[in-house]
């Protein structure tokens, strides 16, 4: 099942105050990124962000998911509701993110 458009214009709302908060559709489902870095995405009409240890600590009880078949497992963000929280999460996610790597031109 794709994510809806409705979804994903929901979770860029209750991200609005992140400046340089984009995403990218793929194969139905959304990456999302802060500022260049890849934070999640939206699968299955679920908010999945990468498992680290400072978003995992902050949840306390976190729920791990696999966004699909094969895929990592990565956290399921159930209160999406708490605009803050949220945007706590990925401010401190941030940090501990590694930078992009550059690609190489042939």
């Amino acid at each position: 099942m794709a994510s809806s458009k409705e979804y994903l214009d929901f979770i860029i709302e209750q991200l609005s105050e992140l400046e340089e908060m984009s995403y990218r559709p793929m194969m139905g489902e959304y990456i999302l990124y802060y500022r260049g870095r890849i934070i999640g995405g939206i699968y299955d009409n679920r908010l999945l962000l990468k498992p680290v240890k400072v978003v995992m600590d902050q949840l306390g009880q976190t729920r791990l998911e696999r966004p699909y078949e094969g895929a990592k497992e990565m956290i399921l963000i159930k209160d999406i509701e708490d605009k803050s929280c949220l945007i706590r999460l990925i401010k401190e996610m941030y940090e501990v993110l590694p930078a992009p790597k550059v690609k190489k031109k042939a």
